[in-house]
């Protein structure tokens, strides 16, 4: 027999019936008057079941060979591509945040406008999004397809010494690391701050991915390569700014735009896996086989807590539901849901389902403490659990909890109070990691450290 909660799943379901999906096709252009119009006509002529609507976003990165021209005459003629012109040379990186900036479909893939990319293999990179979850598909000139062009053994070895390299410092295996076909969620690539404005965006981009922890496949596509005669722009000193670039990005955690600071501490957290360990050990006991789990980002503690017979994992911020629902994929136990714990209306079919619900950093988040305390008490079971964690100790809130735009801390009084007026009995309460109180005391009230007023994107915009 199902229930009505295991039929609560929104996660994308894999199967033989692919759901079409809207593209934006990014088009960085700089000195290809002779390769413009052409590349660009056969990206028009694209056709194909999986892509329900795209865009052209052309960047012209100020040409000085007479390619603007070419690229407004080919603009006036075909109302589906958006131009646009940078003020100064600033290279492919650069580029691609201008066209990213009008991006408005599902998800981004980059062309470059020579001829080398052959725009029939897009419809390919877009079978693992719409059947495996994916959030980011390159296009591999090494897998093994039905046939490729022998390609410069020189170029080819430096690109599999990159690859190898980011492989090494990532944990992924990936086979071209500098392929131009990359295909990335839309929200996604948004979502993650780009500094390189040459090509050690190829780099950044997949060394980010990789900590964001995103689900990237790969498909084999043909090229045809040109020679440095022919305009190739990519180089021996490319190949040295690479590996900078890796070396730059294993060290530095720069994974979402400073807005995004919650998300960013979530990926810190994420890292500290003993941390996280501890913690989940300490709670596991309490746990049942039916949980709800509000506030879960991008399952740090789901992780550690399936599989269970029904897992709801839920959240409110976009980012954090495209991360679940992805590794949701192939979980039937595990489903993903947005809940806004102050909404009474989300949890109305979700009334006694559960046995334990999980709201752990969540509570001094929530606009309305008792409407939110209700609604857990409602997808409670007759003898179920609720287990909070909060920050407490008024007198230590500090930057900290501005900056993570907490609205109070907790004393056991105010907390135990609070549950009971919601209907619930005080099985157990306890101190959780005291130990660090000396270190949010110092760095929160006296150092008063994050700094409120730093410029983040600056600083690494002038690196």
């Amino acid at each position: 027999m199902i229930s009505k909660a295991d039929n609560l799943s929104v996660a994308p379901a894999c199967g033989t019936n692919l759901k079409a999906v809207s593209l934006s096709i990014l088009v960085p252009v700089y000195n290809e008057r002779c390769l413009v119009a052409a590349s660009l006509s056969r990206v028009l002529s694209l056709q194909s079941d999986l892509i329900s609507d795209f865009e052209v976003i052309i960047v012209d990165d100020c040409s000085n060979d007479g390619t603007w021209d070419v690229l407004k005459e080919f603009a006036n003629m075909n109302p589906r591509a958006k131009l646009f012109r940078q003020d100064r040379n600033r290279g492919k990186g650069a580029a691609i945040q201008t066209a990213l900036q009008h991006a408005a479909k599902d998800i981004c893939i980059i062309h470059d406008a020579d001829m080398e990319y052959d725009p029939q293999d897009i419809p390919s990179l877009l079978i693992p999004f719409v059947k495996e979850g994916a959030d980011a598909v390159y296009g591999s000139r090494y897998l093994t397809a039905s046939y490729r062009r022998v390609l410069s053994f020189r170029h080819s070895l430096l690109n599999k010494w990159m690859t190898a390299l980011t492989n090494w410092f990532t944990d992924l295996d990936i086979t071209d690391v500098e392929t131009c076909y990359k295909a990335v969620k839309t929200r996604l690539l948004k979502s993650i701050p780009i500094r390189s404005n040459d090509f050690r965006l190829e780099i950044e981009l997949t060394m980010k991915l990789a900590k964001r922890r995103a689900r990237i496949f790969e498909v084999p596509i043909h090229y045809l390569p040109r020679t440095r005669e022919e305009g190739k722009k990519i180089g021996l000193k490319d190949g040295f700014l690479a590996l900078m670039t890796i070396l730059r990005f294993s060290i530095i955690e720069d994974l979402y735009h400073a807005k995004a600071y919650g998300l960013k501490i979530l990926a810190d957290m994420n890292h500290a896996r003993r941390f996280n360990k501890w913690m989940a050990n300490t709670l596991r006991p309490y746990i049942g086989n039916r949980v709800l789990e509000i506030g879960a980002g991008i399952g740090t503690l789901t992780n550690e807590f399936i599989p269970r017979d029904l897992y709801v994992a839920s959240d409110i911020d976009h980012h954090a539901l495209d991360y679940l629902n992805a590794y949701a994929v192939g979980k039937p136990y595990l489903h993903v849901r947005r809940l806004d714990a102050c909404n009474t209306e989300d949890f109305k079919e979700l009334a006694e389902q559960f046995d334990t619900v999980l709201i752990i950093n969540v509570l001094e988040h929530v606009a309305d403490e008792e409407r939110t305390l209700c609604s857990l008490y409602s997808s409670l079971m007759s003898g179920g659990k609720v287990i909070i964690l909060v920050p407490q100790y008024p007198a230590l809130y500090g930057s900290f909890d501005r900056v993570l735009h907490h609205r109070e801390r907790y004393t056991k009084a105010k907390l135990s109070a609070a549950m009971v007026k919601a209907g619930f009995q005080i099985e157990k309460i306890f101190d959780f990691n005291r130990f660090t109180v000396p270190s949010w005391f110092v760095n929160g009230k006296i150092l008063n450290w994050p700094f409120a007023h730093f410029d983040y994107e600056t600083l690494f915009n002038s690196l």
